[in-house]
């Protein structure tokens, strides 16, 4: 379907975009359930062999040399796996092997909550035989011994064997559980599940509304696990997984639980209404999208410098619904991607003096540090589904188009050949950097693809008058 100035401008976009997209499909399907792959760490005295229904982060094996070591099972990064898989089974690309993922998936994480960290940190000669360099990176006993019910899906990631993660790691981590009954919920409103396959996934649907109601008022680690507060892409997604739990529950019959969900969801979104920083000028108050919504509160309302953080917009896209607010529609959203673009674009020496039709490469916040500091694809790729997802909503939808292009023709600038996309690709050389064949890169790809078609598709259906 061709639509858009990018189309119009380089013929070879579209037929980009399909082969990247085959490309991402295949190399996302590679993170889930690898039983192929070993994970030695001696240094730990570990061998991992993944289990069926893992997701790791990412299949290609590293030890911080200089790779990261991704081969764990992420709540976050695993939710957002299986919700793109959907995507590529709704649009024909899998068959019913996405299905059994999906089954696999289940009962896989179902399994999850019966682990107890008492019984690891129990273990006598558990410190013996790790290397003496490397006890200064594991866990406490006490700190393990405190993981059993709720506990366990808060541990940001496990061992894709099904075990605990015995590393020093920033926890608690609330977005996994809303993430996780998101995407389950939009399988099953689908319907793409037979009453087999529902009676199973209802159980864990369940299970993580439940966990949301009862913690998302509790501080918790952010989406990059580095500061403890409350934070807007929790507790959006935490929102919508609620709004979407009701509807789900009312349909079961579950009135009082649907009631409890609903009045709980918009708690929620009334609190983030006062995550936006207001930046009007006091002598001029005509413009009320000038500021932006901050990512974060700290403890006793510290500052940060990540106050401003592409997340918000990443929650804009993972909890797609009905509301006005708090979504790609919402002009403070709006503002607040003026603002990262604006952010970015003077940030990264890639983005000074890039090619016409191309956006900002973006990252995470300012200063990041991590590996090279950014760029994200998946940053990249949420700013553009972000765009596609505003047009699709009504407005100006050419523009938002061609600028969810642009973003696109930046990505494929620093895409190589062969399809591959790690986490980063460098702000200075745009060379890819940190993980390889990120699962949620590849994963992003097709979301944003997805997006793309259906804003496409809204944009040339005949409008009433």
């Amino acid at each position: 379907m061709t639509f858009s100035v990018a189309s119009q401008q380089d013929p070879a976009f579209e037929p980009w975009l399909e082969r990247q997209l085959s490309h991402s499909a295949s190399a996302m399907l590679a993170s889930i359930s690898p039983v192929s792959l070993v994970k030695h760490r001696p240094g730990f005295g570990q061998t991992i062999r993944p289990l069926v229904g893992a997701v790791v982060a990412s299949p290609v094996l590293g030890n911080y040399d200089p790779d990261p070591d991704y081969f764990f099972h992420w709540f976050r990064d695993s939710a957002v796996v299986i919700d793109a898989l959907r995507l590529l089974y709704v649009e024909r690309r899998i068959g019913d092997e996405a299905l059994q993922h999906l089954r696999d998936f289940t009962r896989f994480s179902l399994a999850l909550n019966g682990l107890d960290g008492r019984a690891v940190a129990a273990v006598q000669g558990r410190r013996a035989r790790v290397a003496p360099e490397l006890l200064q990176y594991l866990r406490e006993d006490h700190d393990l011994a405190r993981i059993h019910g709720d506990a366990v899906v808060a541990e940001t990631r496990v061992n894709p064997d099904g075990t605990l993660d015995i590393l020093r790691w920033a926890r608690p981590q609330h977005d996994g559980p809303p993430l996780r009954a998101l995407s389950l919920l939009r399988w099953v409103a689908g319907g793409h599940l037979d009453a087999a396959l529902l009676a199973e996934v209802t159980p864990l649907i369940r299970f993580d509304i439940d966990f949301t109601l009862r913690h998302w008022r509790e501080p918790s680690y952010d989406i990059w696990e580095e500061e403890s507060g409350h934070h807007y892409y929790t507790l959006r997604v935490a929102g919508a997984a609620l709004a979407e739990g009701a509807a789900w529950l009312e349909g079961l019959g579950d009135t009082t639980q649907a009631q409890r969900c609903r009045e709980e969801s918009q708690a929620v979104l009334r609190l983030l209404d006062d995550y936006w920083v207001d930046e009007r000028d006091e002598q001029d108050d005509r413009d009320a999208t000038r500021g932006y919504y901050r990512s974060r509160v700290l403890a006793d309302d510290r500052p940060s410098p990540k106050a401003l953080d592409i997340a918000v917009i990443l929650s804009a896209i993972h909890s797609l619904g009905t509301e006005a607010t708090h979504g790609p529609a919402d002009p403070r959203m709006q503002a607040t991607l003026e603002r990262l673009d604006a952010l970015f674009d003077a940030a990264y020496p890639i983005n000074h003096g890039r090619a016409a039709g191309r956006g900002a490469a973006m990252g995470r916040y300012a200063g990041d540090v991590y590996c090279s500091g950014g760029a994200y694809y998946f940053s990249t790729l949420g700013a553009a589904e972000f765009c596609f997802r505003a047009a699709a909503m009504g407005g100006d939808a050419r523009q938002w188009l061609e600028r969810g292009d642009a973003y696109l023709a930046t990505v494929r600038a620093y895409t190589p050949d062969s399809g591959d996309l790690s986490e980063q690709f460098d702000q200075r050389s745009g060379a890819q950097t940190s993980a390889k064949q990120l699962a949620w890169s590849h994963a992003a790809f097709i979301s944003c693809a997805s997006a793309r078609r259906i804003a496409g598709a809204a944009c040339q259906a005949p409008r009433g008058r």
